[in-house]
């Protein structure tokens, strides 16, 4: 007679899991798509990244200001506000400023590196089993982003970037990756206990002040852009910070932090997808190729195997 191992109930929400962290991969892949929009229209960089989590702090907080929420105590509020915010704000500055050195294809290669990291982080805390089952699914999704973005050649650093700044570029991508790697099971252990627009309201409120302090530090803040700016300031706020911030611990609460970060890196390829459809960018072999290998990682991780009894 079998048995089977996992139940209904484990088995839906693992498909459960994979769509929330599916839909934030999505709103996520199209940061890049709609941030190129604003640029294109005059924008700073650093505002931008401000105004996104300023106008995502204040939808989050609106949102749960009319629910009836648990009120969260201040002893809890400071762990948010600082690892989830700052620790956010501080990979996502690390990463951007790599491309002062190295090139986007180069940062997306040591980035993506970040589940090798969120598995080496669950195994010595012992707190997620590496399984060959995910060995072989983290294989297929760090080869799905070779193929993607390309083993790094000649052109690894930006035109007319300083002496030294192959190893600068490399430092900073590597450290947003290792940080990131750390970020996602310190979220997922911090996460457990409270309603997730709470703590994701917390976590970019402690963004935007960062932001906020950056762009007035380097004489970057202004409201002054332009109406398409704004509009893709607006689709940043909610559909690619509000949306799939909340998706993303969703979808980490119930898969794990490994299975999470395999997940996730089906980003790089829909932000490929996203490119040629919005801004009429071609998808190469290597795109289709490389998005396969990590589809098929995705997949792999759904199944799980029958005991017999």
């Amino acid at each position: 007679m079998t048995a089977v191992a996992a139940p209904d109930a484990r088995a839906a929400q693992l498909g459960a899991g994979t769509t929330y962290t599916l839909l934030a991969a999505l709103g996520f892949a199209a940061v890049s798509t709609l941030t190129s929009i604003a640029l294109r229209e005059g924008a700073v960089l650093v505002n931008v990244l401000m105004w996104r989590y300023v106008l995502s702090s204040v939808v989050l907080t609106a949102f749960i200001a009319v629910r009836p929420y648990p009120r969260m105590p201040w002893s809890e509020r400071w762990k948010f506000l600082v690892i989830g915010g700052i620790g956010q704000a501080l990979f996502v500055g690390l990463a951007l400023s790599s491309l002062t050195y190295i090139t986007v294809a180069t940062l997306a290669f040591v980035f993506y590196t970040y589940p090798s990291w969120v598995t080496l982080v669950q195994s010595i805390r012992r707190a997620e089993p590496f399984t060959p089952r995910r060995a072989v699914a983290l294989a297929l999704s760090f080869g799905g982003i070779v193929v993607l973005v390309g083993v790094p050649g000649g052109d690894v650093t930006v035109t007319g970037a300083p002496a030294g700044a192959l190893g600068k570029g490399l430092a900073l991508a590597l450290a947003a990756a290792i940080l990131y790697g750390i970020y996602i099971p310190t979220m997922k252990e911090l996460q457990k206990d409270h309603p997730v627009p709470v703590t994701s309201a917390y976590a970019k409120i402690g963004s935007a002040v960062c932001f906020l302090v950056l762009a007035a530090a380097n004489g970057t803040f202004s409201s002054g852009l332009t109406h398409t700016a704004w509009a893709a300031v607006g689709a940043l706020t909610i559909f690619s910070t509000v949306l799939p911030s909340v998706f993303f611990l969703m979808g980490l609460i119930r898969l794990g932090a490994v299975r999470t970060a395999i997940v996730s890196t089906v980003e790089p390829f829909l932000t490929a997808v996203l490119g040629a459809v919005v801004l009429a960018q071609a998808i190469s072999l290597n795109v289709l190729g490389g998005g396969a290998m990590i589809v098929s990682a995705v997949v792999l991780l759904q199944f799980r195997r029958e005991r017999v009894a």
